[in-house]
């Protein structure tokens, strides 16, 4: 069975109590982040399991993962940043 692009989620499981948080996720670039993180620091972070549908699971030390909250650019923000990517040769479509 296919899972569809919402069943395909990222996962964030951890608690006051515990010294590793659990992700699980779908998300090529995240999946990549963590095996290269793993690779690099095998006793900080392991991949714990992985799926056919192509989900994968890893245990990370809790010290190494934090959350970042980004503000909505302002429209002369973006403004900016699509005259200066046209400017250097990017042509997708900025929003």
């Amino acid at each position: 069975m296919k899972l569809t692009k919402y069943e395909k989620e990222t996962i964030v499981l951890t608690s006051e109590g515990d010294t590793t948080t659990s992700i699980f996720t779908y998300n090529a670039d995240l999946k990549r982040r963590l095996e290269k993180f793993s690779k690099q620091y095998p006793t900080l972070c392991k991949l714990e399991n992985s799926n056919s549908e192509g989900g994968v699971s890893y245990v990370l030390d809790k010290s190494r993962v934090s959350i970042r909250l980004v503000a909505p650019y302002s429209e002369e923000r973006r403004r900016a940043a699509s005259e200066n990517a046209k400017k250097n040769g990017f042509t997708g479509l900025a929003k």
